[in-house]
């Protein structure tokens, strides 16, 4: 038990409900929050990489997207009936769009190529990723811009209901390819396992279901932490006369830590496989369960909701998914993909804050 279960491995996430109850009753200091922040992150990074030691590749990756993508709704559905909650929904879904892409594959190419000059994938399964997102992103945030059934970029209740089951569909094929019908294009090649880290035994059932168990509460903490967060953080944005959009941008920052933090590890491994793995998972189910979820919400309380980007979102989307295309398109990866990545984040970030 001691091989994966460690005490700084379940304090981290007590520590944060400490916290939280301390908020709850009163009003917690700002630091301390940022610390039960990164002390659950920790966490939920290494609860994950157990389980997906155990389960192996594509399953563990899959349940560390889906549980985070599970959070990360909860907390836009939460936030949805504040101020601006009807583009609330599409600012951090293009938000945590724009992270993974760019931000953590920037930099799990960057700093695997310093590391390792050159790492090997399968394409085939990056390949069907891309495609499921291109499609995804562009029914979602795009074509809304385009129709006339309703002015503005929103679609009428019955477009939101066909795009919305069509984009759940779609998401659901996908993972039946990824684990069931095709899982050996989204394992690593035989010549990356072979100089890839070695993870030593497996982890028993139990330590597996506690695992599981505290990853569930690291990350309920993770969420309930950044919508604390959120608060200070939308007044210190409308002080600051910026645009909302920067709130999307850091709930879909903080949501999206531990994942972060997994795929940058695995890079550094020499494991871009499970890199690709987590980002390209988690970016496809952000679109694939969070837009159905809204729009579900949305249908049934008759609320507002916008999807469509502005011309400088779909000019930079067009971008990325063009870029990804190209410097995922052979199987290897050096620090230039990495570079190129990083600087279109880096211009997107800018264009945010200064639009």
């Amino acid at each position: 038990m001691q091989r994966y279960l460690n005490h700084w491995v379940w304090l981290g996430p007590l520590f944060a409900w400490i916290i939280l109850a301390a908020d709850f009753l009163g009003s917690a200091p700002l630091a301390l929050v940022l610390l039960a922040l990164a002390a659950s992150v920790t966490s939920a990074v290494h609860h994950a990489e157990v389980i997906a030691h155990r389960l192996g590749e594509p399953f563990g990756t899959l349940v560390l997207a889906l549980a985070v993508t599970a959070i990360e709704l909860g907390l836009i559905l939460a936030l949805m009936s504040g101020d601006a909650g009807s583009t609330l929904a599409r600012d951090t879904v293009i938000a945590a769009v724009m992270i993974i892409l760019n931000g953590i594959v920037g930099t799990c190419l960057l700093i695997g190529g310093l590391r390792h000059r050159e790492q090997a994938f399968q394409q085939s399964g990056v390949s069907a990723a891309l495609a499921t997102l291109s499609a995804l992103t562009v029914l979602s945030l795009v074509l809304p811009n385009f129709t006339v059934s309703e002015p503005g970029p929103v679609y009428s209740d019955s477009q939101l209901a066909f795009v919305a089951v069509v984009s759940l569909l779609l998401y659901l094929t996908f993972i039946m390819v990824q684990t069931v019908r095709h899982r050996e294009y989204f394992l690593p090649p035989k010549q990356a396992t072979a100089h890839a880290s070695d993870h030593g035994v497996l982890p028993t059932t139990r330590e597996t279901a506690l695992s599981v168990a505290i990853l569930i509460g690291a990350l309920g903490a993770v969420v309930l932490l950044a919508k604390i967060l959120s608060e200070p953080l939308g007044e210190m944005v409308e002080s600051l006369g910026a645009p909302r959009a920067i709130v999307g941008v850091a709930i879909a920052a903080l949501v999206l830590l531990p994942e972060s933090v997994a795929a940058i590890r695995a890079a550094l491994g020499n494991r871009v496989q499970t890199s690709l793995n987590l980002a390209l998972g988690s970016a496809l189910a952000t679109i694939g369960l969070t837009i159905p979820a809204v729009s579900a919400l949305a249908l049934i309380l008759g609320m507002p909701i916008t999807l469509g980007l502005s011309g400088k979102g779909i000019v930079l989307l067009a971008l990325t998914l063009l870029v990804a295309t190209l410097s995922l398109g052979n199987g290897r990866t050096t620090i230039l993909q990495g570079a190129v990545h990083l600087v279109i984040f880096g211009v997107y970030l800018f264009t945010t804050i200064v639009p």
